[in-house]
């Protein structure tokens, strides 16, 4: 053990660090639930926002309630805990108003810092613990509040606390920005697929009309085959896609091409396209989609940009699915001109590796605070 150090029922911490639990350190309110007759989706004079966890992700759905039924307030620096999941302990603030029972306000004490507290509820090794917890019910998942209570916690002083919360707040705060950053990306790729996909913008040298075409005249369309469970090996080559975004498993079998594109059939990302760059299993629930006298990245950007469209296509009831006839039939336009698709599909690309190379950053920085979070919240590494 290092000096100026002691062994704890929390593992080995500073000789000058508390040992508390959670509940020692602060108190929980839940909220209520106003009669939704008395709900308004504008803002109105005399009433409050209501705050509900998906208002933290997006405004479209704001909703407003008499000031007369606001009985749990809370400030936009309040820290919020998301009662029910899917996922279940999601840690938020940032908005004023009434909270519904689906929330959960934290009042920590004088003994411990406001952000350093964010910090500890944010860390994975209680989310973790939380979210297993939440599992082993039937029915709606949600916070078991008595684990989250007697969680144990190991307490800095004051100073230290300030110190520790303002250097993960700075991660933060570039987490933040790298936010923005790929949000701005975001719009402005979407909005040059919108010029360029569409001819209303012709990139310099290039001109002529463009076709409309069946998807099925410039493509071949194949559903795939599901692999026997015995087939599959997570150490395989290749991707086993089965209707989702990610793989559902990996196999040293392919029977697809590279630089491809595959569609999911159904499940929870039917109709989504994605480019795969190498050969991959094609599950019974995808197709592969290989382009016929077009370029390749030009269909998956021509594709990609109907995304909405091709959801759309999704037919029958309980789990719906995109049946091949409909992808066939899919309209697309398309420059006559084959070196015309490159030139787009190219400066589309640039973008999306643009948006790549922000994304794997962001990713780095995140496990950074959480390497981070590791350090300074069990007090391996001292600021002070």
């Amino acid at each position: 053990m290092k000096p100026q150090y002691k062994q704890t029922e929390v593992g080995v911490i500073p000789e000058d660090w508390e040992v508390t639990t959670i509940g020692d350190v602060c108190t929980f309110s839940g909220g209520s639930q106003p009669p939704r007759f008395a709900f308004k989706f504008v803002p109105t004079k005399g009433y409050v926002r209501l705050i509900q966890i998906r208002d933290y992700k997006s405004n479209e759905f704001a909703t407003y309630i008499p000031v007369s039924l606001a009985r749990k307030r809370c400030d936009a620096d309040d820290i919020m805990i998301g009662r029910y999941g899917p996922p279940v302990f999601q840690i938020l603030r940032g908005i004023e108003g009434a909270y519904n029972v689906a929330l959960i306000k934290t009042i920590p004490s004088n003994k411990v810092d406001r952000e350093f507290f964010y910090n500890v509820l944010k860390q994975e090794s209680l989310f973790q613990l939380i979210d297993g917890l939440s599992r082993r019910t039937s029915g709606q998942t949600g916070v078991e509040m008595p684990a989250l209570k007697s969680y144990g916690l190991p307490l800095p002083p004051l100073p230290e606390q300030r110190a520790i919360a303002t250097a993960l707040s700075d991660v933060d705060a570039l987490l933040a920005a790298l936010d923005r950053l790929i949000a701005k990306k975001r719009d402005l790729k979407q909005a040059a697929m919108q010029q360029l996909l569409t001819g209303q913008t012709r990139l310099q040298g290039f001109t002529g009309e463009w076709e409309v075409k069946r998807l099925g005249e410039v493509a071949s369309i194949s559903k795939g085959t599901q692999l026997h469970s015995s087939e599959t090996d997570e150490g395989g080559k290749f991707a086993h896609l089965n209707g989702g975004i990610t793989p559902s498993s990996y196999t040293h079998k392919s029977n697809t091409e590279a630089n491809t594109i595959a569609i999911s059939e159904g499940g929870n990302s039917c109709g989504f396209v994605q480019f795969m760059t190498e050969p991959y299993w094609c599950g019974g629930h995808c197709y592969s989609v290989i382009p016929n006298g077009v370029d390749n990245h030009f269909l998956y950007h021509a594709l990609k940009g109907q995304q909405s469209a091709i959801m759309g296509l999704r037919v029958g009831s309980g789990l719906p699915n995109v049946q091949k006839s409909g992808l066939l039939d899919f309209k697309i336009k398309i420059p006559s001109i084959h070196p015309e698709q490159t030139a787009i599909a190219t400066v589309l690309t640039e973008m999306d590796g643009e948006l790549a190379a922000l994304e794997q950053r962001w990713e780095k920085t995140r496990a950074l605070k959480q390497a981070m979070m590791q350090e300074l919240l069990t007090g391996r590494t001292r600021l002070i």
